[in-house]
């Protein structure tokens, strides 16, 4: 039987444009979950992000905005210069509080959020990066139940982040990047 998951959450640093050119295009177009991405990009424009990404990936782009809930099917990402959370209504908000690890938006706010909101029906992805953000939050999502999945560090352009994320959650899956989009089709496609 498979675990019920209400959303994908992701997280990337240095390399994580294309690590996520990489993971959009290969989903399956009936993918039915919303997925969120926090990449830190040192880039204020967001909206640029979306369309450059929106080039390959087999579902829409759009810019987490507040008050907006995530729809199945969709790729949000969260806009630089804020925190992205999850309230308990299913609905984003944006928070400019202090940066986290020297990251706004902060990829372990937005895990534990997501898992708070979520629960156990959070799946969490750590792509390369070349820091530890991500690693608490992946933790939390493992231990409220939800799946965790890692990009096998050697695979990552940027090692850091993904071998953080294993030290500290572990993972329920550690694959090469071209093996993420088809574990995520087999696990809520197929």
């Amino acid at each position: 039987m498979k675990r019920r998951i209400d959303l994908v959450a992701i997280g990337c640093s240095a390399g994580g444009l294309r690590a996520l050119h990489t993971l959009f295009a290969g989903l399956d177009r009936r993918f039915p979950l919303p997925l969120v991405a926090v990449c830190h990009t040192g880039s204020d424009d967001v909206s640029l992000l979306c369309e450059l990404l929106a080039r390959s990936a087999t579902l829409p782009v759009d810019e987490a905005t507040e008050r907006t809930s995530p729809l199945p099917g969709r790729i949000y990402v969260a806009p630089s210069g804020y925190h992205l959370l999850l309230g308990r209504d299913g609905r984003f908000a944006l928070s400019a509080e202090a940066r986290v690890g020297f990251a706004r938006p902060s990829i372990d706010v937005w895990f534990e959020s997501a898992s708070a909101a979520c629960g156990g029906r959070v799946a969490g992805i750590v792509l390369t990066g070349a820091n530890s953000d991500g690693a608490d939050g992946l933790a939390r999502i493992r231990e409220r139940g939800g799946i965790a999945i890692v990009q096998e560090p050697s695979d990552a352009e940027v090692d850091v982040m993904p071998a953080a994320a294993l030290a500290a959650a572990g993972a329920d899956h550690c694959l090469p990047l071209a093996q993420i989009a088809p574990l995520l089709n087999r696990l809520f496609v197929e």
